[in-house]
């Protein structure tokens, strides 16, 4: 039985952890390397590192900050924000990251997906899905540039054609319940652990070790992802594994 993986999130602004409710209200969180090594010191499984302004600022990921980071921890790193090519990927991995995750780029180019699969491998290529529902057309959303633009596509549609395309693995977040701490929204990872065949992680609304159980035990998904709750101490990781382990939830 493949064990569950409890995920920590840095949201990086400019070389600075920080935190917002919806995507928005961003709050300091602090410095990422310190981070990183407390959230490896606590036994995090991986380490998620976007940055959440290059896309919307056209720039590319912050790669110095990356190595920085890359050289304090030992257990596999996701970056993200602001991939744009092969290139950017390759300088990315280079950097110490073991998986790159592309969002806006992708749904604007899913051959990006393809090339990259061709070049590093599907297990290095994560699409990363910002969502939110949009109860007027019944269905799930897909939004691009840090959760500030609308698509017009179907988030599910969206998983299944990333997946063609090359993703290994799919970081799906709830715009809706991100940093509010009300609870993963359990029917989109339903949907989406019932649509396609990769590890998907969910991310957004993690606040009780409730939580985690509950995403585990009535979804299929193989990672949850965290950050606010992690970062301002409400919540450690051993916590969310002791609570797993109870529910007979299979955790490193």
């Amino acid at each position: 039985m493949l064990t569950k993986r409890i995920i920590p999130c840095l949201d990086v602004d400019h070389g600075r952890v920080k935190k917002g409710i919806n995507f928005v209200q961003l709050k300091d969180v602090g410095d990422p390397v310190a981070i990183a090594k407390a959230y490896q010191e606590q036994g995090a499984d991986e380490l998620v590192f976007l940055d959440i302004t290059a896309t919307n600022e056209a720039r590319g990921t912050l790669v110095q900050t990356v190595e920085a980071v890359a050289n304090q921890v030992f257990m596999p790193l996701t970056v993200g924000g602001g991939i744009q090519s092969v290139a950017d990927m390759h300088a990315l991995l280079r950097a110490g990251a073991d998986k790159v995750s592309l969002n806006s780029a992708a749904v604007a180019d899913p051959s990006l997906l393809t090339a990259g699969a061709e070049k590093f491998g599907r297990q290095a290529i994560v699409a990363a899905i910002d969502t939110r529902w949009q109860a007027d057309q019944n269905r799930y959303q897909v939004t691009v540039n840090g959760g500030r633009t609308p698509v017009d596509l179907d988030a599910i549609t969206w998983a299944k054609q990333a997946v063609a395309a090359g993703a290994g693995e799919l970081l799906v977040t709830s715009m809706d319940a991100d940093g509010t701490e009300s609870g993963f929204d359990l029917r989109l990872y339903q949907q989406l652990t019932a649509a396609v065949q990769v590890p998907i992680i969910a991310s957004g609304g993690a606040g009780s070790t409730a939580d985690f159980v509950q995403l585990f035990t009535q979804t299929t998904v193989s990672a949850g992802l965290a950050a606010s709750i992690f970062h301002f101490g409400e919540l450690t990781v051993p916590q969310v594994k002791t609570a797993l382990k109870q529910a007979k939830v299979a955790v490193r």
